[in-house]
């Protein structure tokens, strides 16, 4: 029994000796490493190099896993977020189905009621589309300078559009380039329609980015009305967007325009065959 308990003492003892040196044998260890390092940089640089050679392949093969779980992981997100764009997608074609089949339907009626009505067509309209080069406006006058001119079928008294609404007529067309009225300049007055009662009135241009209607009754315009030209004179085709109502206010009704000075780069010259008017700025008489 007494041998038994003294060899256990005795290995506790080693034990105990063994764990003081190999912190001993670390700490020199790490002495060691530092005093190399400071000495040879060289040599712990090739040492580090390579450590990575070597880890590098390990920790290649380690991280496959890793990116093939990462991977799959997004393409199952693709695939939910393609299925939802295929549903919407979906609906979007029932919904464009559903009204291309109103438009033949109403296609046809329209032509019925043309050939009961005998009505003459009017001829299609030719465009130009031009870029906007120069701005010759000032205090008092507005006006831009386009890459069209004679030589591409552009003549003075033609309407100048964008995609988003009128622009202004052609005021002096070169054989290059040409000059455009803006329909806010002070000089130009347009025939309009306003609202879905058609309320007949003029937008007259004052220089500024909110045009005034002039001959209509401040109860007739409400704020989000729609401003179309109404086609009198044969000044414009009617239906060309202009803007909408932006504010009725002490007897002025004033109209955010579409489409804004600031942002025009390309515009359409359309030839629509009209023989209006169009007004010109007064001329200045010589004293």
């Amino acid at each position: 029994m007494r041998g038994s308990t003294g060899q256990i003492s005795r290995l506790g003892t080693l034990k105990s000796l063994l764990q003081r040196f190999a912190f001993l044998s670390l700490i020199g260890v790490t002495f060691a490493l530092m005093l190399i390092g400071k000495a040879d940089t060289v040599l712990v640089e090739r040492a580090r190099s390579a450590i990575t050679d070597a880890v590098t392949p390990i920790l290649r093969v380690m991280s496959e896993p890793a990116s093939m779980i990462a991977q799959t992981i997004n393409n199952v997100r693709e695939l939910a977020s393609i299925r939802e764009q295929n549903a919407e997608l979906r609906e979007a074609n029932d919904r464009l189905l559903q009204w291309q089949s109103l438009a033949q339907r109403l296609e046809a009626e329209n032509k019925s009621l043309r050939s009961l009505l005998a009505l003459v067509p009017e001829p299609g309209a030719q465009f130009v589309t031009a870029r906007v080069v120069g701005d010759v406006g000032g205090a008092f006058a507005q006006s831009v300078l386009i890459t069209a001119g004679l030589s591409s079928g552009v003549k003075k008294g033609q309407v100048v559009m964008t995609g988003e609404g009128l622009v202004g007529r052609v005021t002096q067309a070169g054989n290059a380039s040409s000059r455009v009225l803006l329909i806010s300049d002070i000089n130009s007055r347009i025939p309009v329609l306003v609202g879905e009662a058609g309320n007949r009135a003029i937008l007259a241009g004052d220089n500024g980015a909110r045009p005034k209607l002039l001959y209509l009754n401040q109860s007739a315009a409400a704020p989000g009305d729609k401003v179309v030209t109404s086609g009198d004179a044969e000044a414009f085709p009617p239906g060309i967007p202009i803007g909408q109502v932006a504010e009725v206010q002490d007897g002025d009704v004033a109209v955010e325009l579409f489409v804004a000075r600031d942002k025009l780069q390309y515009v359409r010259v359309a030839d629509y065959g009209l023989a209006g008017f169009l007004l010109e700025p007064p001329a200045v008489q010589q004293p």
